[in-house]
């Protein structure tokens, strides 16, 4: 039997972040071209020093359950941090995701995507003064390579 980590089964039963930011600073859209899911990242920004912070994040997800958790823990963690933090916790994510099988990588690159998006359209925003909302489309696909003989059997 499969055990599952309290944790996980907390960001199932009541995802945090989940929703949206009215007038967020940023919007960010990450997107699986294969079967049409999306996450949406909402971000609200600070100034600190010589970098932004991450003040208030949330998201919006049209997809799988398990993309739902990525997006809980992901946002939990870039809540609060500099972008450049959020950077690191993005190609940390993507890194971790290489020897994962790609239907599995899917579910928690498209967040990391999301998030990027996020962040991009904000610096973008700045530099042009009109507000910009990015997509990225995943790389990975979340349908498995694996194919299945099925086999009909009339009934006796």
């Amino acid at each position: 039997m499969v055990q599952i980590d309290s944790e996980l089964i907390a960001h199932m039963q009541n995802p945090h972040n989940y929703g949206r930011i009215e007038n967020a600073d940023s919007i960010g859209i990450g997107k699986n071209p294969q079967n049409g899911e999306e996450v949406i990242v909402y971000i609200n920004a600070v100034k600190k020093d010589n970098d932004f912070m991450i003040e208030d994040i949330a998201f919006e997800a049209i997809a799988c359950m398990t993309t739902v958790v990525a997006g809980s823990i992901i946002t939990n963690e870039a809540k609060g941090v500099s972008f450049e933090m959020a950077r690191d916790l993005i190609a940390t994510t993507l890194g971790l995701l290489e020897n994962v099988p790609p239907e599995e990588a899917a579910c928690s690159e498209i967040v990391a995507l999301a998030l990027q998006a996020a962040i991009d359209g904000f610096l973008e925003t700045l530099k042009s003064g009109k507000k910009q909302t990015l997509i990225y489309k995943i790389k990975q696909s979340c349908s498995p390579n694996k194919e299945f003989n099925a086999v009909e059997k009339d009934e006796k």
